[in-house]
């Protein structure tokens, strides 16, 4: 078992490799209304406009090298401007 504390910290380690939020390959998010650590969560919020992003159907977290380090598709429909709330969980694998 891997004691809590380390999960913390590779969470902290993780928001601070988090520089950006890319949309569907071409949308650039670096404001963050909240980016923070809790226990071994790391929390991201921002704010989708409608006007740039109708449809998101990719979400990548990359660092400041443009590597990414995560990579998710999805299917989010965007009708007005959206508070999106991200969150990452540091865990023990089985």
């Amino acid at each position: 078992m891997i004691a809590e504390g380390i999960l913390h910290d590779v969470a902290e380690y993780v928001n601070g490799r988090v520089a950006k939020v890319v949309l569907n390959g071409t949308y650039t998010i670096t404001d963050f209304e909240v980016k923070s650590v809790t226990d071994k969560i790391l929390v991201l919020n921002y704010i989708i406009p409608v006007a740039e992003i109708p449809l998101v159907t990719l979400i990548e977290l990359k660092d400041a090298a443009d590597t990414v380090l995560s990579s998710n598709a999805v299917n989010i429909p965007i009708a007005a401007d959206h508070l999106m709330l991200q969150t990452i969980e540091v865990k023990e694998g089985n």
